[in-house]
């Protein structure tokens, strides 16, 4: 008996799994499973076992072609693989040793002998085609991987196409609901804005909390005027329909400006943005001053958020042969590793709503979490790049995140 030999079973069905984990379990086994053939060789890799029982039924990918697939690889080249499966049909247990198996069993196994079998197979037992009948079967096995290769390229195309009409549907919709919302909405800060300038007027105590009414309906008005731009934002993004005017601009301008924008908030909140002196030195770039604009209101506004009060914020800038680069780095609670990827995706946020403020220059303050999509389709569109980095996330040491917003060196206009 071969003690604590390592097995790996890769099987899809949880019942013939236990069976096999309490069998040899019970004769000194390591017994390892896998529920599909992919996640079987990534457990092959890691546990390098001695010997793995192979289901041919497998989901996504067949046993065989895993078979295949493993003997590929140098340290499970001369591995004992054995088929164990339901199926016993003519020509079955040919095409499984033909692509690579060692043996080939059927269930339901003899628990008297199935051990025995085992410990056959890792002493170097091995079941055997004539040279004709190998040939003849790996070709019908290499056959059945280009038909099940093209059947799921047509699956992947068909899921691609349903992907691109939903894609398109969201995107209509969401352009659609935006200009229906947008025509009410100019009646209602119409209104709003004269109700509240006739209310101040009339000079009276009496109606100080019906003008508090009306400033606080303004700036909810004026709130949902921002998620609606923002939403046709995004789709017309999404939509490649952005038209861009672009002309020379200096960069710290445009950064100053935005920092005027964020004035009141930053004082409210007791917040610096700092413009580094290489900023200034950066050459005029032919960009979309309004586009650009927006994507560093984005940018900024989201180290803003995630600064605590009285934090400090720094824009820098560097030029090399093929980029003119911008950074923002905030002093934050930085970004979660598995998050820097996704941070650019429509309607994605970072963490649990849980603390999700509907403020949205609050500290964790809330949005839609459309604000970098939108600046990193406008960077895309610019021919240019958008990218963050952080070492991680954590709200008491304040590791902080910076942002790159890289345009072109091309880009840059002569002195």
């Amino acid at each position: 008996m071969n003690e604590r030999a390592k097995v790996l079973y890769i099987e899809d069905d949880h019942s013939s799994q236990r069976l096999i984990q309490r069998l040899l379990g019970n004769h000194g086994y390591q017994v390892f499973v896998a529920s599909d053939g992919l996640e079987g060789v990534s457990l092959a890799r890691e546990v390098q076992p001695d010997i793995i029982l192979m289901d041919i039924n497998l989901p996504q990918i067949d046993g065989r072609s895993i078979t295949t697939r493993l003997r590929s690889i140098a340290s499970f080249s001369d591995l004992p693989i054995v088929a164990l499966t339901a199926n016993n049909t003519p020509g079955h247990r040919e095409l499984a040793l033909a692509a690579g198996c060692s043996g080939f069993l059927t269930k339901p196994i003899n628990v008297d002998q199935f051990p025995q079998q085992i410990e056959s197979f890792l002493q170097g037992h091995q079941q055997q085609l004539s040279q004709e009948d190998k040939q003849y079967h790996l070709e019908r096995h290499t056959y059945q991987i280009v038909e099940n290769l093209e059947n799921k390229v047509r699956e992947l195309e068909s899921a691609n196409r349903r992907l691109m009409r939903l894609e398109r549907m969201k995107s209509d919709f969401l352009t659609i609901a935006s200009h229906e919302l947008r025509t009410p909405l100019t009646l209602i800060s119409g209104y709003s804005n004269l109700l509240e300038k006739r209310l101040k007027m009339e000079q009276s105590d009496v109606l100080t909390p019906v003008i508090q009414t009306a400033e606080r309906l303004n700036k909810g008005v004026q709130r949902m005027e921002y998620v609606v731009d923002e939403i046709i934002r995004v789709s017309r993004v999404s939509s490649g329909l952005l038209d861009l005017q672009p002309a020379p601009v200096p960069l710290a301008q445009l950064v100053s400006s935005v920092r005027e924008q964020y004035q009141a908030i930053l004082q409210e909140r007791r917040l610096t943005i700092h413009l580094e002196d290489d900023l200034h030195r950066l050459p005029q770039i032919k960009i979309d001053s309004e586009q650009i604009e927006i994507a560093l209101e984005n940018v900024i506004g989201n180290a803003i958020k995630f600064t605590p009060d009285g934090g400090d914020i720094f824009v820098s800038g560097q030029q090399d042969e093929a980029w003119v680069t911008l950074s923002v780095r905030d002093t934050g609670i930085g970004i979660p590793q598995a998050d820097l990827k996704r941070i650019f995706e429509q309607f994605y946020v970072v963490g649990s709503l849980d603390h999700h403020s509907t403020s949205k220059h609050a500290f964790r303050g809330g949005g839609l979490g459309v604000g970098l999509a939108i600046a990193r389709g406008i960077m895309e569109a610019h021919q240019g790049r958008i990218w963050a980095d952080s070492p991680g996330q954590d709200e008491d040491s304040l590791p902080g995140s910076t942002f790159y917003l890289a345009f072109p060196a091309g880009l840059a206009a002569p002195d």
